[in-house]
């Protein structure tokens, strides 16, 4: 396999990796146990730290692919990062259906909004990954003299 395809294999990893810690974090602050002493930034603290290792290198992994073959296109680099890009998504849907559930004393902006943030985000990822399906090779110049 090419690097490109490698770096589009980890970027999915990363995504999946974020969305785990996400969903994660999520359940815990909607059932938390009954002897846990939780502070109300500490959710914060994790989300900053969760955004910063999962899904900002995730980012930069599946920009890289598509720079090194958006002249050529390629459907496996592509289906790979529309595959980062979904389960993105769906991931941070869970998140979002888990927040009815936690508790007001921990709810913020940035737990309300973070699930929203990356939903969005998760659409230019999955649109960047078909067009690089769908781009087609382009025939080399005739070189006639």
């Amino acid at each position: 396999m090419a690097i490109e395809k490698w770096l589009a294999v980890t970027s999915i990893g990363l995504f999946a990796m974020f969305a785990g810690e996400m969903i994660s974090i999520y359940s815990y602050a909607a059932d938390p146990p009954e002897n846990a002493m939780i502070n109300d930034n500490w959710f914060d603290s994790k989300i900053f730290q969760f955004i910063s290792i999962g899904v900002a290198p995730a980012g930069i992994l599946a920009a890289v692919p598509y720079i090194m073959t958006k002249r050529y296109g390629s459907k496996p680099i592509g289906g790979l990062i529309v595959g980062g890009g979904v389960i993105l998504f769906v991931g941070m849907l869970v998140c979002y259906s888990l927040i009815d559930k936690i508790d007001d004393v921990y709810l913020n902006d940035v737990v309300k909004f973070t699930p929203l943030l990356f939903m969005a985000l998760s659409v230019p990822v999955i649109a960047v990954g078909v067009y690089l399906s769908k781009e087609k090779k382009r025939r080399p110049k005739k070189e006639f003299f």
